[in-house]
């Protein structure tokens, strides 16, 4: 990809293996029922970390919380990038701003309008030129949307979905959609990407598709990634780290090495025959 596309998808002026977000107590209740039990976590620059556990642990309630759909009763999330950011409470606009972006476990894609148009509305925080400029298309508007069109473009031809650009969303297929969706998280400039199960409903040759796209994004764009998945074979081959959840706690945290052999974890998720988990190298 050119280089003008990597510096400007990744925003980030950490050094890998800084701390980029920093969960801190966090506490999450609906009603008398709590979701999220002090969790603590921190995420790294340049990492890619998953999020696993069984149904209702509280994966896609700790994503929510972090891109500000949720705001916790109690804890503290930070934000670190040029300087420090409290965003436990934060709306999801500042959130975006900052260099956060996600995607979603249930697609959350404008249906009837073409690809390419998705992908451009994900640019829209960015954008500076007012209401009455954009409606003319005319001098500093314009030159905002020739470059924002060739950010877009670079994103289509990394997840190598140039024959759909004008395609309308609804007429695609699942796995596609997919790979639209993560494609508009990508058109915001994200230095920290949330992925809400983004291989969810794939076969498998799809799924290796997307594994590959996730790794090309962080591996040569310095995109760091947080991931909720199901399919153990991927999350162990693409993960630096992963950390466990079950009814809303944190139970096990580590490289996938010790979390596959992690006797809690086994017994809470991953079952006997699954451990130890066969560990491959990354794709």
């Amino acid at each position: 990809m050119p280089s003008e596309f990597t510096s400007t998808l990744n925003s980030s002026t950490l050094e890998a293996g800084q701390t980029q977000l920093k969960i801190d107590g966090l506490q999450l209740n609906f009603g008398g029922v709590a979701a999220l039990y002090n969790i603590s976590l921190e995420v790294k620059q340049s990492e890619i970390l998953a999020i696993i556990g069984p149904n209702g642990a509280g994966k896609t309630s700790l994503l929510n919380c972090i891109s500000g759909l949720y705001h916790p009763q109690r804890g503290k999330i930070t934000y670190f990038n040029s300087s420090e950011h409290e965003m436990t409470h934060m709306k999801p606009h500042q959130i975006a701003q900052l260099g956060v972006a996600r995607s979603f476990q249930n697609i959350e894609l404008f249906r009837h309008m073409t690809v390419l148009d998705n992908l451009l509305s994900g640019c829209h925080i960015h954008m500076k030129t007012d209401l009455f400029s954009s409606m003319l298309y005319w001098g500093k508007a314009q030159r905002e949307h020739i470059q924002f069109r060739r950010f877009v473009e670079d994103i289509i031809d990394l997840l190598e979905i140039e024959a759909i650009r004008y395609q309308t969303v609804g007429s695609l297929s699942y796995g596609l959609q997919k790979r639209v969706e993560m494609g508009r998280a990508l058109a915001m400039r994200p230095s920290l990407l949330l992925l809400d199960e983004p291989m969810a409903g794939m076969n498998s040759e799809e799924k290796e598709d997307m594994a590959r796209f996730v790794l090309d994004i962080n591996e040569e764009h310095g995109v760091t990634i947080v991931l909720i998945e199901h399919d153990m074979g991927v999350v162990m081959d693409i993960s630096d780290r992963i950390a466990v959840l079950n009814f809303g706690q944190k139970i096990g945290e580590g490289t996938p090495d010790e979390v596959r052999r992690n006797p809690v974890v086994i017994e809470a998720y991953l079952g006997e025959e699954h451990s130890p988990y066969p560990l491959r190298s990354k794709l």
